[in-house]
């Protein structure tokens, strides 16, 4: 009895020992998971929270660090009536939409013709991508220079060919500044938009484009029935980033224009950037950026239900 009694032992230690390892093995998994959990609570989750928190209090340089008061939406209902978000507000849907279109366009138009075999592509496509690898800041004084009233080569350029008569202020005048931004900003986006768009155009199947023509489609009739609806994952995901990281631009219209002349160019990242730390009306700019927010979730709500009925 005591060698069976044993052996029993003996199974059940190992089948126990097998569950602790398992549990273990489980709990590792777990362990390489928790560090972006706690990045994603303290980067990501804490600052929303504490952001949408102070849009309902009353916070000012004054009592920033005391006792501060609840208001409720009065925050909202102050910024809603504010002429300056209202222009804010237009800009800023006038700048995502045109950025968005003529980036778009032209990287597409720029991927199709890197996608064709000719010498000197890789070169060319590689220098493409530098208007999207240079800093932020660069690109913007850059622009800035090129589009000065005085010495701006833009102006040099028009005036020598005859399309302008007399210089455009492109960034101190009130109807051309958020043009100037915008611009700018498309130079910055036709790189990405061309290599994401390449990419999916390099992964087509050939099978297809060579049954089309052996069944007499020409190019735009392939392009219409064979490239586009191919593409529409990829189109749906790069309009997506596109929008969330053109509306959210404050640092080249900030060194461009500074949201000027007379608001002319303000954007609302940028209003919010004035109310807080300008005007130092820190839960007028949370609320302003909570607005952002919501408006960003909307079309990501739009995003995940294209992408749901795609898959169906």
């Amino acid at each position: 009895m005591s060698q069976l009694e044993s052996a029993v032992e003996r199974k059940v230690s190992v089948k126990d020992s097998r569950k602790l390892s398992k549990k273990l093995k489980n709990w590792t998994a777990y362990l390489f998971v928790i560090p972006s959990i706690i990045f994603i609570c303290v980067f990501m989750l804490f600052p929303i929270a504490y952001n949408l928190i102070i849009s309902f209090q009353n916070v000012t340089i004054m009592n920033l660090a005391g006792e501060r008061e609840f208001v409720g939406w009065l925050n909202y209902i102050n910024i809603f009536k504010d002429v300056n978000f209202t222009v804010s507000l237009k800009n800023s849907f006038l700048f995502t939409g045109l950025c968005i279109v003529f980036q778009f366009v032209i990287g597409f138009g720029f991927a199709l013709f890197f996608n064709q075999k000719f010498p000197g592509r890789d070169l060319m496509r590689s220098l493409m991508l530098l208007a999207w690898m240079f800093p932020i800041v660069i690109t913007a004084t850059l622009f800035k220079w090129m589009l000065s009233n005085d010495y701006g080569i833009v102006n040099y350029v028009l005036l020598s060919i005859g399309i302008i008569d007399q210089p455009i202020h492109w960034l101190t005048e009130s109807s051309t500044s958020l043009l100037g931004t915008i611009i700018g900003n498309v130079w910055i986006g036709i790189p990405f938009n061309m290599i994401i768009l390449l990419s999916a155009l390099q992964a087509l199947p050939e099978d297809l484009y060579e049954a089309a023509k052996i069944d007499g489609a020409n190019y735009l009739q392939r392009f219409i029935h064979i490239t586009l609806p191919l593409l529409r994952p990829t189109i749906l995901i790069l309009l997506m980033l596109g929008i969330v990281y053109t509306f959210k631009v404050f640092d080249l219209i900030f060194i461009m224009t500074a949201g000027g002349p007379v608001n002319s160019s303000t954007v609302l990242p940028l209003y919010a950037y004035q109310l807080a730390f300008q005007q130092f009306e820190f839960s007028a700019g949370a609320a302003v950026a909570s607005i952002m927010f919501v408006i960003l979730s909307i079309f990501a709500g739009i995003y995940l239900w294209m992408i749901r009925k795609e898959e169906q």
